[in-house]
């Protein structure tokens, strides 16, 4: 049998860094390859090209036995080639369903048959188990929702190769169980997949065969008897890395952070009670949709509170105000760090110092070298891999985006650090460095309030878990209670 995909010898340079190097790869008809490798391996780079969302500098691609060469996202779509985008390229402006068929509505006559439109969408949804109506704003939906909508407009395509760039990224564990259902029930029908994540078990339980590339190279293809953990680590990263958790419960102090009576808006009938204390690690767990997000949210004042309090070392807050929140000593790494993180078309150092920059100015002018010096200190110490502080944001990997994030916050030094899936697509290495920076942080004195979706995450990192079901806090447990079983049935209600 012929593969469907070939790539020989693919390099791709983009201004001071060389994201693929001479990368080979096929993949065969109605088979699931996996690709894996840190942040920066060139994995994304790669998926771009085969979709002809990018040019290769070198190198060949054959399709179904023919070479071809993507000039567009629509060549290769309309070849039987579709992407399913790490970060969601949907439009907010527009209902679920006219962003399934972004740039292929049905039309008669010029005119867009809209019921059509709606029926075929439903037929999607349906497959992917989104109970929406499909005229519903996209604006409307979580993340997860979005995420969902992506992957049937993936199969609106009738695609015969589907890559998937962290599918699961923002996906319950129940979610994420229906996409696997799907994924073989493509495989069944003849469709190839491309898997691509950081959540090795998923790779692991899916692939065929699997692809490790590192430093825009191929160093590995492991066969299905070689996929395992270990294996897949020790290629991705070139030595032994063990997923132990470095968290170590440390003396706590005074209450840092407490929140008496506040009400979110979504579910504006439960209060929510939580305090963290300086030096503690805090979990705040529950399912995709159960108000996770909108408590951080509230606290930092993007969100609008409806009633209650919130204090930072016993002195009042003023609810919905980020100024306020800041001036406190409160910071948040948020789940979507591309939009709400990060000014991606702006440089590394000024993304680096844009939450300090009373701090590198002189009688309200900024300080070039003072700048310059602050900037470059984080790189260092958090170890971001860029060629300069004059790189752009949106050049970075997934993995060094995160990392210029809670530098820009770091460089405050928070009294309390908010984060809301702080991990979500990094890579194991990188998992670890953000592992010992909460510890670090915790062990000066922050209190540390994180969501997380990686159930081995909550139970590795938390001194103690609050777990929400549908709005409200369902209960809590300490440390020495935390099991993946008592945290489940207080997620599901019970």
């Amino acid at each position: 049998m012929e593969p469907i995909l070939r790539v020989e010898n693919v390099s791709k340079t983009f201004p001071g860094v060389k994201a693929l190097s001479g990368v080979s790869l096929h993949v065969m008809p109605g088979e699931i390859l996996g690709v894996i490798g840190e942040n920066g391996a060139g994995k994304s780079t790669l998926m771009k090209i085969l979709a002809g969302v990018q040019v290769p500098d070198s190198g060949m691609l054959w399709w179904k036995g023919k070479e071809v060469r993507f000039g567009n996202p629509s060549q290769a779509i309309e070849a039987g080639i579709s992407l399913i985008h790490q970060e969601l390229n949907l439009a907010e402006n527009l209902s679920i369903a006219e962003n399934i068929f972004l740039g292929r509505l049905p039309t008669a006559w010029g005119i867009v048959q809209s019921r059509k439109m709606l029926d075929r969408a439903d037929e999607y949804l349906n497959r992917v188990g989104l109970d929406i109506p499909p005229n519903t704003p996209l604006k409307k939906l979580s993340i997860a929702q979005r995420q969902m909508v992506e992957i049937a407009k993936s199969l609106s395509t009738d695609a015969s190769l589907i890559i998937m760039d962290e599918p699961t990224s923002s996906l319950s564990a129940h979610e994420s169980d229906k996409l696997f259902a799907l994924i073989r029930q493509l495989k069944a029908q003849g469709v190839s997949i491309v898997y691509i994540s950081h959540r090795l078990a998923e790779v692991a339980e899916l692939s065929d065969r699997v692809e490790v590339l590192r430093d825009g190279k191929n160093v590995a293809v492991l066969t299905s008897d070689q996929i395992d953990h270990d294996r897949m680590v020790q290629a991705m990263v070139g030595r032994d890395l063990s997923r132990y958790f470095p968290h170590v419960p440390k003396a706590t102090g005074e209450v840092r952070l407490k929140l008496t009576g506040i009400r979110i808006e979504g579910k504006p009938e439960y209060s929510i009670d939580l305090e963290v204390r300086s030096g503690q690690i805090v979990g705040l767990a529950g399912l995709v949709g159960s108000g996770r997000t909108e408590v951080l949210e509230s606290i930092m004042g993007t969100r609008k509170v409806l009633g209650g309090s919130i204090q930072v070392d016993g002195q009042e807050l003023r609810l919905g105000s980020i100024r306020s929140a800041i001036a406190s000593g409160l910071a948040l790494v948020p789940e979507d760090r591309r939009h709400m993180g990060l000014v991606t078309s702006m440089r590394v150092g000024e993304n680096l110092t844009l939450a300090s920059l009373e701090s590198v100015s002189r009688f309200g002018i900024l300080s070039q070298r003072a700048d310059q010096q602050a900037g470059q200190a984080q790189v260092q110490s958090l170890r971001i891999k860029t060629p300069s502080l004059r790189q752009i944001a949106a050049y970075l990997s997934g993995g060094n985006q995160q990392k210029v994030v809670f530098g820009k916050w770091i460089m405050r030094e928070p009294k309390v650090l908010l984060l809301d899936e702080p991990t979500r697509g990094v890579d194991i290495g990188a998992k670890q460095e953000i592992y010992g920076l909460m510890e670090q942080l915790a062990g000066q004195g922050a209190a540390i309030l994180f969501v997380s979706s990686e159930m081995e995450e909550v139970l590795g990192m938390s001194d103690r878990v609050y777990v929400m079901h549908e709005g409200q806090i369902q209960g809590q447990l300490d440390r020495e209670e935390l099991t993946e079983h008592a945290l489940m049935e207080l997620a599901f209600g019970r």
